[in-house]
């Protein structure tokens, strides 16, 4: 079972772009609060945290690549109704 990702165990879960694009605002916000803190170890911790942010929206951008992919091969998801997944097995 998955927690977070839509499955069919779990309909109501969420595309795996929208939690990631969730993440990288969290990441962004807290980058923000200690951007102008000039000691090394914070500069350090920024800019590991510019570096995840490049990850991060890679990989939104690959999540919804491969959502646009099934949308046009086998047309909208129906996993929140109960549907049965578009590739794969259940």
């Amino acid at each position: 079972m998955t927690r977070f990702l839509v499955s069919d165990e779990n309909p109501g879960g969420y595309k795996l772009e929208d939690i990631l694009t969730v993440i990288r605002a969290d990441v962004l916000k807290r980058s923000s609060k200690v951007a102008l803190d000039e000691r090394p170890e914070a500069q350090h911790v920024v800019s590991n945290n510019m570096e995840v942010l490049q990850h991060l929206t890679r990989a939104i951008e690959l999540a919804k690549d491969s959502t646009r992919t099934l949308d046009k091969a086998f047309g909208p998801s129906k996993a929140f109704e109960g549907g049965a997944p578009r590739v794969g097995v259940a």
